[in-house]
């Protein structure tokens, strides 16, 4: 297992342009993640003219005899882009954000994300050497038990879709999920990089490392707070396009990195994700059992500070009223009113 390159733990030692790209693809991502979110134009051409063109005319031969050829890859970019179509359209067709019906569909597609991931990780545990479905170097072990756990709890403790809203601040317009918090956050985090690591290690450099942060540094920003699963979809869609389009820029290209299949990192980070996802996990059910919450149907966090934070700077009076009724109180009483 040991690999024929200087590593640093994680990954190989690389070259001073590996960082450069690393952080440029960490902000190309964010930045047209966040022009998206704003522009119709933006948004038309990223998510419709762009995706159908290349669909025609080049993705159909980009990708042969590399780690991106076959339909696999394609069906990946086409559900991140049905993903992101279906936020956006959350965004220009008010009816929709009160279709209780319509508001699962966010939480149903980054569930079943999960849910792939998780098992491909179990999957995974069996092989060692070069995987036969991805045709890359896996070392499977107790790392991959302990992250599936991990993924199984972070799926369990996504709730609060009910009080999914439309920010009222132009023109951002941001897609506001307040339960998936900062906490939930770094748990997902944790457990979609050490998934990656595991199960896709040479890849993990841009589509774990970048993609996470690309997503991760707008929610922790007050502009981005809140719109998380926005920047998620919008930057996952955007990346699965760019290697359809350049397959060979993070696998044979000056720019790729390779990981260093370190047993100790991957069991590191994979315990990490489970201890995080146990506790996310263990405070998400103590809330429903001590205030007496339906994740199904209410917010579980929407009279934390952060929350009501989220509720008094970016809902309609409209909006505050519904996630108020829900609690049982008005919007003088959550404190939703400046």
């Amino acid at each position: 297992m040991t690999p024929d390159y200087p590593t640093l733990f994680f990954f190989e030692v690389g070259q001073w342009w590996d960082y450069a790209f690393l952080l440029f693809a960490v902000f190309a991502l964010a930045f047209t993640a966040w022009l998206a979110q704003r522009s119709k134009i933006a948004v038309a051409a990223v998510f419709v003219v762009f995706p159908v063109l290349l669909t025609i005319f080049w993705w159909p031969h980009s990708t042969v005899g590399t780690e991106s050829a076959g339909w696999f890859p394609i069906v990946k970019q086409y559900s991140a882009l049905a993903g992101s179509l279906s936020l956006v359209a959350l965004q220009f067709i008010p009816k929709l954000r009160r279709n209780k019906w319509y508001l699962m569909i966010p939480p149903a597609i980054l569930a079943v994300n999960i849910a792939e991931a998780v098992v491909r990780d179990f999957q995974c545990f069996g092989i060692h050497g070069v995987d036969p479905v991805q045709g890359m170097v896996t070392w499977g072990g107790p790392w991959n038990i302990m992250n599936g756990i991990a993924g199984i709890l972070n799926l369990l403790a996504i709730s609060g879709w009910a009080g999914i809203f439309v920010s009222k601040k132009e023109p951002s317009r941001a897609i506001i999920w307040g339960d998936l918090t900062i906490w939930w956050i770094i748990a997902y985090d944790l457990w979609n990089f050490a998934y990656v690591y595991n199960c896709l290690a040479d890849r993990a450099w841009y589509s774990g490392v970048a993609l996470l942060a690309s997503c991760t540094i707008p929610a922790f920003m007050k502009w981005g707070r809140g719109a998380w699963i926005q920047f998620r979809a919008y930057t996952l869609t955007l990346w699965s396009a760019v290697i359809l389009t350049f397959p060979h820029l993070t696998q044979d290209s000056m720019f790729a990195h390779r990981s260093a299949h370190n047993p100790t990192a991957m069991f590191i980070i994979s315990l990490a994700a489970l201890l995080v996802n146990i506790g996310v996990f263990s405070w998400h059910i103590s809330r429903i059992v001590r205030f007496r919450r339906n994740p199904f149907k209410q917010e579980l966090y929407s009279d934390t500070p952060e929350y009501v934070e989220l509720i008094k700077n970016n809902a309609s009076d409209e909006d505050k009223e519904l996630i108020a009724k829900r609690l049982g109180i008005t919007p003088q009483e959550a404190g939703y009113i400046k």
